[in-house]
């Protein structure tokens, strides 16, 4: 999952801040004897690696937008959505202004970008690429028949 948007941004620093209480709150908290003695560790070991996860999120975005996340190698279409989402946070076009550019609402760009994309014929994607400024440099390999 990629935060799209400084809303997003903010929404998952709060769930951040919170498992991070929740981790502390865990560690402090004493458990009934009759409950596996496992269970603090296993519930420790969980909410920590959600704080990881939204940490890389959140470092994610931070990079992109400002500006030491500049390219993305891509080895399949299927992360093309991804890049186009995230050319847009390097290049700190809001979805309002991309939207504004290729002339649709803004809402359509939080449409697709929610959807990564699903939908949207080959001919949108290279308006919004060209929005972007995006540009691609890659070789296609044939399969040889055998």
């Amino acid at each position: 999952m990629i935060i799209q948007n400084e809303r997003h941004y903010r929404i998952t620093k709060a769930h951040l801040a919170g498992f991070e209480g929740g981790l502390i709150a865990n560690d402090e908290r004493e458990f009934p004897p009759n409950v596996d003695p496992g269970m603090k560790q296993l519930m420790h070991d969980a909410i920590a690696s959600e704080i990881e996860v939204l940490r890389h999120q959140l470092d994610h975005y931070e990079k992109l937008r400002d500006g030491h996340i500049t390219s993305r190698e891509i080895t399949s279409l299927h992360e093309l959505p991804i890049a186009l989402i995230e050319a847009r946070i390097a290049a700190r076009l809001t979805q309002r202004e991309l939207a504004k550019r290729i002339g649709v609402a803004e809402q359509q760009i939080q449409r697709w970008e929610a959807n990564e994309y699903s939908g949207v014929n080959l001919t949108r994607l290279q308006e919004i690429a060209d929005a972007l400024g995006v540009q691609m440099h890659d070789t296609i390999t044939y399969s040889s028949a055998a």
